[in-house]
């Protein structure tokens, strides 16, 4: 599992539906992985703030390309790369034989 899938199963809690795409049960819609690259599109990396301010974190800037979630903090060569890595940081902390939400 790389850290985009990882990112989009673990954090978003979205299933994955095949190789190719994921499915977001609380929206009802498919989401194929090229709709998905947050460490490119700060869009999409803005999405993983959102889902994990839900879950209680405190999402933080520190200059132009380092963030944290709580005391999970990683730099990137952009924003969205930054907060992909502190967001993949929280799963490796959180890390479980199975695959389920933390």
């Amino acid at each position: 599992m790389d850290k985009t899938d990882s990112i989009a199963r673990r954090i978003l809690g979205w299933k994955l539906n095949r190789w190719d795409r994921w499915y977001d049960d609380e929206k009802g819609i498919f989401i194929h992985d090229a709709d998905f690259q947050p460490e490119q599109n700060l869009n999409h990396a803005m999405l993983i703030v959102d889902r994990l301010e839900e879950l209680g974190y405190t999402y933080n800037v520190q200059g132009a390309s380092r963030v944290c979630f709580n005391e999970f903090c990683a730099a990137g060569g952009t924003l969205a790369q930054a907060i992909a890595n502190a967001a993949y940081s929280i799963i490796e902390h959180h890390s479980i034989a199975d695959h389920t939400r933390i």
